[in-house]
């Protein structure tokens, strides 16, 4: 939801360097390096018991909770800019109840999707369509990780609390006893105890559990002291409705992206088993890259959404220069770093001499997503921050739509050529989209 501050709000200036960019895109680059070790574990546990079925179970019901949770990781995001907000106007009630307001949120999102647990477990299933014994498996492990549901969302609201203060040391410090504790209680309860699938799925119910208490035992000593927001500032109406809003706007951002990459593996699926997989080896590659330029684009969160509650548009700009020089810096390198030694992955991936074959003519594609991505990951995390959600939500509509239309009409005549090319499209239309009408809300914010 848009928000403009209010022309008699005091202007706080603060400064915004080098230092304070790297001081949370370092933390949280390092702490969402450890989300895909988190896959690895449960996939090698579970591969530990030699069947088949499990292992397929497993990857089937990991994809549902893709799309569910990233799809309510929005809370996390607009918790970020809203606190980051109230942390500019140095509001700490503010900074407090919107924590508040998000746990709320969380809690009662995770219950209710406890409740619809089987209906998701019935759509993933209808959806991914796979054999008898898979489909138990998955509904096994669906039916006991979305008791973490709760707890979960309650992470995401609790790491958009840290973030929005700018504390990313925090936030790596939560992100790894989260995970860490995922992994260990995943090998004991999997691999030791002999627990299996199930095993794997209560162990990620533990890790959450162990990571909100952790992480309110930290934040506690906060709420103790005597700026603790009113009840009737944590359920203030207007505050409410326009955290439904944001979260709103950010959800259709996440369903947009989700569907642009559904529908480039369906494409690459038209295109022949071979060139399905050799998408799917170069895709790494991405969102390789993807986690490190995260961490640039949740400082760009934090810091415009402080320049803005703040009303201070030199740390805005400031904000703006530096996050989008050191991630173009960032995805040049990974870039050639990709383009040097992807070969090397592609051939520890897959074995199938038809597949490296493949994938390697399409490298340079994939190796460059990283430069053609960096200005949306970065654009997102400046609109995130500043809660300009309605235009993030309509620029990645448009760009989806140029996506689909350049697929349409080119798809079948460029081949997979043409598909990767879409994919850079789709990254530059969203990043430039964003850019282009900056100035004007730069405009309407700051006056």
């Amino acid at each position: 939801m848009d928000h403009v501050t209010s022309e008699k709000a005091a202007v706080l200036p603060f400064e915004v360097t080098n230092r304070r960019v790297f001081a949370i895109a370092v933390p949280m680059t390092l702490a969402y390096l450890t989300t895909p070790l988190l896959g690895i574990t449960d996939t090698a546990v579970v591969g530990q018991f030699g069947d088949a079925a499990l292992l397929g179970g497993l990857a089937a019901g990991a994809i549902v909770f893709d799309v569910v949770f990233n799809t309510f990781n929005a809370l996390r995001s607009s918790t970020t800019g809203l606190v980051a907000q109230a942390l500019g106007r140095s509001d700490v009630r503010e900074e407090q109840a919107t924590f508040l307001r998000s746990l709320i949120a969380a809690v009662s999102v995770g219950l209710m999707l406890i409740l619809l647990t089987p209906m998701v477990a019935a759509l993933g299933i209808w959806f991914i369509n796979p054999e008898p014994d898979v489909a138990e498996a998955m509904m096994t492990y669906i039916g006991i990780r979305m008791m973490a549901a709760p707890l979960t969302l309650t992470n995401f609201s609790i790491l958009g609390y840290v973030l929005g203060r700018g504390e990313g040391g925090l936030g790596l410090l939560l992100q790894a006893l989260l995970n860490g504790s995922n992994i260990a209680l995943s090998i004991l309860f999997g691999l030791h105890w002999g627990w299996g699938l199930e095993g794997v799925a209560w162990g990620t119910v533990g890790g959450e559990f162990l990571g909100v208490i952790a992480a309110l035992i930290i934040l506690a000593p906060r709420f103790s002291s005597g700026k603790r927001p009113r009840l009737a500032q944590v359920f203030n109406l207007s505050a409410i409705i326009r955290m439904v809003m944001l979260n709103g706007d950010i959800m259709i951002r996440s369903f947009s992206l989700l569907a642009a990459f559904a529908l480039f593996t369906r494409q690459g699926a038209q295109l022949g088993t071979v060139t399905l997989a050799a998408n799917a080896v170069l895709m790494n590659f991405f969102f390789v890259s993807g986690y490190f330029l995260d961490g640039f684009a949740t400082a760009a969160e934090q810091l415009a959404g402080r320049a803005v509650g703040a009303r201070y548009e030199p740390a805005f700009r400031r904000t703006i220069w530096l996050t989008a020089l050191w991630g173009f810096v960032l995805a040049f390198l990974a870039s050639l770093v990709f383009l040097a030694f992807g070969g090397l992955f592609i051939n520890f991936v897959t074995t199938a001499p038809e597949v490296r074959s493949l994938a390697s003519v399409f490298l340079p594609w994939a190796a460059l997503t990283a430069v053609s991505g960096v200005l949306a990951f970065q654009m997102d995390g400046i609109y995130i921050g500043a809660t300009w959600s309605r235009d993030m939500r309509n620029m990645m509509l448009l760009s989806l739509a140029v996506f689909i239309l350049w697929v349409a009409v080119f798809g079948n005549a460029l081949g997979n050529h043409g598909l990767w090319a879409a994919i850079h499209i789709f990254l530059i239309m969203r990043g430039l989209s964003l850019l282009f009408i900056l100035p004007r809300r730069m405009r309407a914010t700051f006056g």
